[in-house]
């Protein structure tokens, strides 16, 4: 059975439920049709919709913006419709914003991450769109990571952040219309009027593989699936003096660093025999980010095998494992002096962890506390669940 989107859904429906209404839009590039038109180029021209206004989250309204850099607003050069940043100034819209505004439709491709930061670019919407009488539609589209796996660690308040405002496991399961529903009830203190149009067709089982729809990159560095798939654990690395990839063509997929012997490593980290992935030597000059211009030696990890790969274990596992091989070199990201903290605990969710691991923790330790977390979180999450 072929799968159809929230916006194929409302489209087959003749946009019904927009009709009458001034229309504000939160999408990017990533929001397409099976023949790979988006939600905005659907929008402008579909005479049923009054488009009144559009936003951006991070990356940009056409996501090429690098991550963690301010976008600002400005019109939108082939309408005059402004475009509001929310990645600039403000994460939530304000009341100028939303002045035009009946329903704000969100349709843009998660991937089901923690601190994917599409997701609380919506929690921001639907509380001010609670405060302000503005009602929210979510167009949902399938978690790329499927339904069933719920993973890693919880969130603890004093590291709530862009990369996680509230505890949720990092590999949530859910997709963005099942977490907008959670996120309005449990955490929302204005709770918005919202409507969830639902895929038809996709199942909790499914990961996009399963789909039959080709990947369109949600932002500059996940340009591939495979980024997709490692990035619920390589996003560590970002915490991290290590290369992640940036500036080269496998962002998420390698670590490195000038001073990793990448033949000693990939020998050491394969020997751990972690289940589902092989790790190659591999070397590489990074054109942005860390060590930029700078050789580096580390790995390229393999998935071989999809239904045993857990990244947040190995990806964590492989940063314990570089810093004992490398303890005078390896290094965490400088604490952000706005947050008070490494960008490693936002990312982890965690202000201890990074002490853990400094006094030799093994990934059993570390991950203690995990299941009972995550089987809790599947017990709160299952009334807001759309599909089987």
């Amino acid at each position: 059975m072929p799968i159809s989107t929230g916006l194929e859904v409302l489209r087959a429906d003749h946009y019904r439920p927009l009709q009458g209404k001034r229309v504000g839009l939160m999408t990017n590039p990533s929001a397409t049709d099976a023949q790979f038109n988006t939600t905005y180029q659907i929008f402008t021209h579909a005479p049923e919709i009054q488009l009144t206004t559009l936003f951006g989250p991070e990356h940009g309204f056409v996501g090429a913006a690098a991550d963690g850099a301010e976008v600002n607003s400005s019109p939108d050069p082939r309408t005059g419709i402004p475009i509001y940043s929310l990645y600039g100034e403000t994460f939530r819209p304000t009341a100028e914003m939303l002045r035009n505004i009946d329903m704000l439709v969100c349709d843009i491709q998660d991937i089901g991450v923690r601190f994917y930061t599409y997701l609380w670019t919506m929690s921001y919407i639907l509380e001010a769109a609670g405060e302000y009488g503005v009602e929210v539609m979510i167009l949902d589209r399938p978690n790329p990571l499927g339904g069933v796996i719920v993973a890693g660690p919880p969130l603890d308040p004093s590291v709530a952040s862009f990369v996680g405002r509230y505890s949720i496991p990092v590999q949530h399961g859910m997709t963005l219309g099942e977490m907008a529903q959670f996120l309005n009830s449990h955490y929302n203190p204005y709770p918005a009027q919202l409507t969830v149009i639902p895929c038809e067709g996709w199942r909790r089982a499914m990961t996009w593989q399963d789909t039959g729809r080709s990947w369109v990159p949600t932002s500059p560095a996940i340009g591939h699936l495979s980024a997709v798939q490692h990035y619920p654990g390589a996003c560590f690395l970002e915490g991290t003096t290590l290369s992640e990839g940036r500036g080269t063509t496998l962002p998420f997929e390698v670590v490195g660093a000038p001073y990793i012997d990448g033949i000693t490593l990939a020998e050491s980290l394969n020997a751990q025999n972690w289940p589902g992935v092989l790790f190659r030597p591999h070397s590489f000059q990074p054109t942005t980010s860390k060590w930029v211009g700078q050789e580096c030696q580390g790995v390229q990890a393999h998935i071989t095998d999809f239904s045993l790969w857990r990244p947040i274990e190995t990806w964590l596992g492989v940063i314990c494992h570089i810093r004992a091989l490398y303890p005078e070199q390896f290094g965490w990201s400088p604490i952000n002096p706005k947050m008070g903290h490494c960008h490693f605990d936002l990312l982890t969710g965690s202000p201890t962890m990074r002490d853990a691991i400094e006094a030799g923790a093994t990934i059993e330790q570390l991950t203690a506390g995990w299941s009972k977390f995550c089987a809790e979180f599947e017990r709160r999450r299952q009334p807001f669940l759309l599909y089987e």
